[in-house]
């Protein structure tokens, strides 16, 4: 069953069946609102409650499942997937209003995160551990291995609906876990036609449900004991308070920003320029690692503004379907009526647009602003649109007091050919990654990643993502004597 626009509604994945619902769900194309990407359906309780039996049953066969296994059901999506580019690439142009370029680049990542997957499914080791550091403890040794630790609740952002939803499944797969992940729905289409790949891929029964469903059964998926670890994706208000209700569950999130750049006056500016409009723009900023805050030294102030702002007005916005589009639309009307309430405020308390800095529709174009105070929203909050607000500094402390004076902690990218300033950097910045010589929009798919302060609670990153979903367990050997 393939999603096509204007088609019948795509059913839901139900613990390997496929089922519909009487509550259908139509879901919006934020570039051209008369005509819908798709549809599909949200989960009835009934069916919500159906899921989460199915994976509690399931897990007594995935705990049990070998490595080559695991291993193979990994490769065979990572390879559905990819056989399948095209059109989960056009999909997620459709339904999240990404470039298609861009949608492309996030099929091709999640073809990575599986294959990473069976990687680290047929890697989980354990350790030997000497114990007789005493004499009672003579002749003991302990051996340690990783257990799964029981079904997996995971709910994943509209942003990247497809890689950030690999983020959940993959390691879930990789560790012995069912999982029922419940996708944005804002942009459910692509994960469900995922979820073909993934039948044809032959995980054990019942062990993967993917259901769109409404707040309310989101908010009970969140606080049901059943399910031993919330990997949450999403704004950080909403995940501080998921956490608070998730009870005795592990809790993984992964939230926001308002990621810093320092432009040290080492750098090299060419490319400090051309990342940086990578960084900031990128599908409308609507990236949790997006470049908001930039801070530049001032022996090349004006010479990098130049270049970045002339770099900004040759970015092209409009269909999120033609290959030479830059930015596409937000996500939706509120999204850019938020981000023109915020540059209005900081205009109004005495900052300067540079360029930008009014919707049309959904569309909101590239927006640079300085001598922005930093107690405006579009400093101290997450901006999550295609604007940047840029600060000169003096020295390398200056600018480190600047990225750290937020509530969050991504990200940060130092572009210096310093090497005291990049150690320097690495020591004190209080953030989860230190991209030296890149925007903190850098990712791949194998490194850990996570936040500190506001921006989250544990790493994702196939390897670290398994070490929460897996307890470690030891066996102590001892001789008679």
């Amino acid at each position: 069953m393939t999603a096509v626009t204007g088609a019948k509604p795509h059913p839901i994945f139900l613990a390997g069946k496929w089922v519909e619902s009487d509550d259908p769900l139509v879901v919006s194309n934020p570039a051209d609102a008369d005509n819908p990407a798709g549809a599909t359906f949200h989960a009835s309780e009934a069916q919500y409650e159906e899921a989460v039996e199915a994976a509690v049953k399931a897990f007594e066969v995935t705990r049990t499942l070998p490595a080559y296994e695991r291993g193979a059901i990994l490769r065979n999506i990572s390879a559905g997937i990819k056989a399948r580019r095209e059109e989960l690439g056009r999909l997620i142009a459709l339904e999240a209003g990404k470039p298609i370029r861009d949608s492309l680049v996030e099929v091709d990542r999640a073809v990575v995160t599986f294959r990473l997957g069976a990687e680290e499914a047929e890697r989980m080791v354990g350790e030997t551990i000497p114990l007789d550091l005493m004499p009672a403890s003579k002749g003991r040794v302990g051996i340690t291995r990783r257990f799964p630790i029981g079904p997996v609740a995971g709910i994943s952002p509209f942003n990247f609906p497809l890689n950030l939803a690999a983020h959940k499944v993959a390691p879930a797969i990789a560790s012995g876990n069912p999982i029922v992940l419940k996708p944005p729905s804002k942009d459910p289409l692509v994960m469900l036609t995922v979820a073909e790949i993934i039948e044809e891929a032959g995980p054990p029964a019942g062990s993967v449900s993917i259901l769109p469903m409404s707040r309310e059964l989101g908010d009970r998926m969140v606080s049901d004991d059943r399910f031993k670890l919330l990997t949450f994706t999403g704004s950080p208000s909403v995940g501080w308070r998921m956490k608070e209700r998730a009870g005795k569950k592990k809790v993984v999130l992964e939230l926001g920003g308002n990621a810093g750049v320092i432009i040290d006056k080492s750098a090299d500016l060419d490319w400090a320029v051309r990342r940086n409009l990578v960084g900031a723009f990128s599908y409308a900023g609507q990236v949790c690692i997006s470049v908001q805050r930039m801070f530049i030294h001032e022996d090349i102030w004006d010479a990098f503004m130049a270049k970045f702002v002339d770099g900004a007005k040759a970015l092209k916005l409009g269909d999120p379907l033609d290959p030479q589009t830059d930015l596409g639309p937000m996500v939706d009307a509120n999204a850019a009526s938020r981000t023109q309430r915020w540059v209005d405020e900081a205009l109004a308390l005495g900052g300067k647009a540079l360029l930008g800095g009014k919707a049309d529709g959904t569309f909101f174009p590239p927006t640079i602003l300085t001598d922005v105070p930093d107690t405006a929203a579009v400093c101290s909050n997450e901006a999550f649109a295609p604007l940047v607000v840029a600060f000169p500094y003096r020295d390398i402390d200056e600018a480190i007091r600047g990225v750290n004076d937020s509530f969050f902690g991504l990200q940060t990218g130092v572009f210096t050919n310093d090497l005291d300033h990049a150690w320097q950097a690495f020591h004190q910045l209080e953030v989860g990654g230190v991209i030296v010589n890149d925007v903190p929009t850098y990712r791949i798919d194998h490194m850990p990643y996570g936040g500190v302060k506001d921006s989250g609670l544990g790493r994702e990153g196939l390897r670290w993502s398994i070490e929460d979903m897996t307890e470690v367990r030891i066996m102590v050997l001892a001789w008679p004597s």
